[in-house]
C-alpha cells in the first residue's frame, strides 16, 4: 500500500531539495538551463516573491500559454508555493479559444511565449487587449478580458507587459517572513491547478485539481516505474497536459529523478536528447513512439540506457508497445490510463507485471482509488469480462468543473463516481482493456463494433503504420466503419487489400465499409487523435454530410 504524502507542493519541493540539494532537477539541452533541486527551489522561492510583489496572492489564477520552457517548471511549484492556483493553456489555441479560457478562467495574470507554431502570441494579446498598448505593466483594464491585470512574457519586451526577467527585481521587496506567510497558509487539499479538457465535444472545461491530487498520483505513478534518483526522464510531451505535469513532472519531483525536457517534440530531437543525455526514461502518446521508430535515422542512435518510460494519452497498439520494448531497450514501460478529471491515474501497469499484461492492458487500479466497469444505460455493476463504461471514486477524482456545476454533475454522480465515458473490459484478476469511447461505439446493424479492435488488428499489417477507425453514417445499417490508414514509408497498398486482411482474420461486420489513406491525423497538442474530425472528413468525402 502506498504511503500518501500530505503535503503542499511547495513542501514537497523543499523537502525533495533539503534531502538531495546537489542531485541534477532540470537539464535543457535545448538552452542553458541546468539546475540542481537546491537551485531550481531557490528560484521558485524568488519567483514566488515577485509573484506577491505584482500582487498575486492566494486563490488568484494565473494562466500560462507557452511550450516546455524552463519558466513553466518554476511557474508551476512558485505560484503553488503561494497559493495561486496555475491554469494551463493549450498551445494549440489561437483566438477565439484563449478569449473563451481567459474569460472563463477568471485568469488574473498570463505569462506568455513569443510564438506557438503559427501563432503570433503577443499580436493575440493585443488584438484581444488594445490597452495594453497604453497601460502600465500589471494595470491593465481590458473590455473583453475584465479580470485580466497582470502579463508575463517570456522572451522579448512587449508594451503593457512585464518580463520575466523583472520578476527577481520585484521580488527583492519581499522578504522572507511574507513568504513564509503565504506558505503556511497554503493546504494540501486546495485547488492549485485548473486544466482545460481538449474540448472535442462542446468548449473546454476548466478541471480543478489540488496538491493532494496531483502528488499523490505523480507518486504512484513513479513507483510504478520503480523511478529513483538514478534515473534522468526526457520530457518532449506537453507540460500544458496532465501527461507532462503529472506523469512526468511530479514523478519524477516525488521521487527526486532528473527531468530532462524538450522545448516541443520531434523525434530525431527526442532521439538525439535521449542518447546524449543517457536518458533511462521517456514518455510518449503512441504517434510519437511510431514517429521515432520509423525514423529513418532510428538505428544511427545509441538508445541503449533507456529502461522505461510511459506510453499514454490515447490507446496504444499492441504492436508498438512490442517494438518499444524490443528496439528501445524500454524494457519496463508501462500503460498509465485515466483521464485529466482524475488528476489523471486511474490504473497503471507496472514494471512487475508480465509483458503480456503490460502490453495488452492497462493494467490494475491504483491504491486507494476503486473502479468498476458498469451497463451505461442502467448503472448496473457488470461482472468481468462484460464491456461496460469505466468509472473510478478515490483521492484522485477532481474537486469538479470551475464554474460549471451542471457539467460536474454530469460525469461525478451522487456517491462521487466518476463516469469517464470509456468503455473497458476487467478481467477475473482485476486488469483492465479500454476497448474505445462510448460515443465512439460503431452500431452496424445491430452489431456492436470497437474500433479499438479493428484498429490493434490493421496495425498488424506489414504495410501499416498507424491507423484510426470511426463510425460514419449508413442509410442501410445505420452506421458503417471507415479505416483511416497511414502507410509506412515507400509502400503502397490499396483499399481492397486492406479489407481482405481484415477479412481473413475477423468478423464480417467487422471489415471497414470504406478504407481511406492519409499522410497524418488531426491531432490536438497534446498527442490525441481528433476522431470527430476524421468524421467530418469521411462525411464530406463520401457526400454523406446530410445522411
Amino acid at each position: 500500500m502506498t504511503e500518501f504524502l500530505s503535503e503542499t507542493m511547495g513542501q514537497l519541493l523543499e523537502r525533495v531539495a533539503g534531502e538531495r540539494p546537489n542531485q541534477q532537477a532540470v537539464k535543457y539541452i535545448e538552452m542553458e538551463y541546468n539546475k540542481t533541486y537546491a537551485e531550481f527551489n531557490r528560484e521558485c522561492d524568488e519567483v514566488a516573491k515577485g509573484f506577491l510583489a505584482m500582487g498575486i496572492k492566494k486563490g488568484d489564477h494565473v494562466a500560462i500559454w507557452a511550450t516546455n520552457y524552463p519558466q513553466w517548471l518554476v511557474t508551476m511549484f512558485a505560484s503553488a508555493k503561494i497559493g495561486a492556483i496555475m491554469v494551463t493553456v493549450n498551445t494549440n489555441y489561437k483566438i477565439h479559444e484563449l478569449e473563451f479560457l481567459m474569460k472563463q478562467s477568471d485568469s488574473k495574470a498570463l505569462i506568455v511565449c513569443d510564438g506557438l507554431k503559427d501563432v503570433d502570441c503577443e499580436q493575440i494579446m493585443y488584438e484581444l487587449c488594445p490597452e495594453l498598448k497604453k497601460c502600465e505593466p500589471g494595470k491593465l483594464k481590458s473590455a473583453r478580458l475584465p479580470h485580466l491585470e497582470i502579463l508575463i512574457t517570456l522572451d522579448n519586451k512587449y508594451e503593457g507587459m512585464f518580463h520575466w526577467s523583472e520578476l527577481k527585481t520585484h521580488g527583492e521587496k519581499i522578504d522572507d517572513k511574507q513568504l513564509d506567510a503565504a506558505k503556511s497558509a497554503c493546504s494540501p487539499h486546495e485547488v492549485i491547478n485548473m486544466q482545460y479538457t481538449s474540448g472535442t465535444s462542446g468548449f473546454p472545461k476548466g478541471v480543478m485539481l489540488t496538491h493532494y491530487n496531483i502528488i499523490n498520483n505523480g507518486l504512484q505513478i513513479g513507483n510504478g516505474m520503480k523511478l529513483t534518483h538514478a534515473d534522468r526522464l526526457c520530457i518532449p510531451v506537453p507540460f500544458f497536459h496532465c501527461f507532462g505535469m503529472v506523469l512526468a513532472i511530479m514523478a519524477c519531483v516525488t521521487h527526486g529523478s532528473t527531468m530532462v525536457p524538450l522545448l516541443f517534440y520531434t523525434p530525431m530531437k527526442t532521439m538525439h536528447t535521449v542518447a546524449y543525455e543517457r536518458c533511462t526514461a521517456v514518455h510518449g502518446v503512441p504517434t510519437m513512439f511510431i514517429g521515432m521508430l520509423e525514423h529513418r535515422d532510428f538505428a544511427k542512435y545509441d538508445l541503449s540506457s533507456l529502461r522505461t518510460g510511459i506510453m499514454a494519452g490515447s490507446p496504444c497498439p499492441v504492436e508498438t508497445m512490442k517494438q518499444v520494448v524490443d528496439k528501445m531497450n524500454m524494457h519496463d514501460i508501462v500503460i498509465v490510463y485515466g483521464q485529466t478529471e482524475a488528476s489523471p491515474g486511474c490504473t497503471m501497469t507496472t514494471t512487475d507485471d508480465s509483458l503480456a499484461h503490460r502490453v495488452e492492458t492497462v493494467g490494475r487500479a491504483f491504491d486507494q482509488v476503486e473502479t468498476k466497469i458498469v451497463d451505461p444505460e442502467t448503472g448496473e455493476t457488470l461482472p468481468p469480462n462484460v464491456p461496460g463504461e469505466f468509472c473510478a471514486r478515490g483521492y484522485n477524482i477532481m474537486k469538479g468543473y470551475y464554474n460549471m456545476p451542471e457539467k460536474t454533475a454530469e460525469v461525478i454522480d451522487e456517491d462521487g463516481w466518476l463516469h469517464t465515458g470509456d468503455v473497458a473490459i476487467a478481467d477475473e484478476h482485476g486488469y483492465y482493456r479500454i476497448t474505445g469511447r462510448i460515443k465512439d461505439m460503431i452500431i452496424r446493424g445491430g452489431e456492436n463494433i470497437y474500433p479499438k479492435e479493428i484498429e490493434d488488428f490493421v496495425y498488424t499489417h506489414p504495410k501499416v503504420s498507424d491507423v484510426q477507425v470511426v463510425g460514419i453514417p449508413s442509410e442501410l445499417y445505420g452506421e458503417e466503419a471507415m479505416a483511416f490508414v497511414i502507410l509506412k514509408t515507400n509502400e503502397r497498398a490499396t483499399e481492397s487489400e486492406i479489407k481482405k486482411y481484415v477479412a481473413d482474420n475477423m468478423s464480417r461486420h467487422k471489415v471497414p465499409s470504406y478504407v481511406h489513406f492519409i499522410d497524418e491525423f488531426p491531432m490536438t497538442a497534446s498527442g490525441k487523435i481528433q476522431k470527430f474530425k476524421l468524421r467530418d472528413m469521411a462525411c464530406e468525402r463520401l457526400g454523406l454530410s446530410t445522411a
